[in-house]
């Protein structure tokens, strides 16, 4: 093994640098993949009750419906400028996370049923 990198290094430095970094970005994508699949792929994360912790996108995620959809429901632009809860989209609004969760809740009910799913 180490005779082979020796022997690539001496042929050629400058492509084993970015073969070497290729690969590591290629083996952080890849264990961030597994790790998220891994996450999504437990059902105690589907269709959790809207907390306040969480951002539009988790919760879009979770229930299974488009970004956009929750963007829209609580009047964000589509790209929000980084992940903002719950919590601090109701402090910004002036109302409880109960009744933007309860916003959001309706506007993905609705989403549902127009797609035939279980509401």
């Amino acid at each position: 093994m180490f005779t082979f990198l020796r022997r690539i290094w001496q042929a050629a430095p400058i492509a084993t640098v970015i073969l070497g970094g290729a690969l590591a970005v290629s083996l952080f994508f890849a264990v961030r993949l597994v790790a998220f699949w891994i996450y999504w792929a437990d059902p105690a994360h589907r269709d959790q009750a809207i907390e306040p912790w969480m951002t539009p996108g988790y919760v879009a995620h979770s229930w299974g419906v488009p970004r956009e959809l929750a963007f829209e429901a609580l009047d964000l632009p589509p790209a929000p400028g980084g992940p903002r809860t719950m919590r601090d989209l109701a402090q910004d609004r002036g109302m409880t996370v109960e009744a933007l969760a309860a916003e959001l809740q309706t506007a993905i009910d609705a989403f549902r049923a127009a797609q035939g799913d279980r509401p």
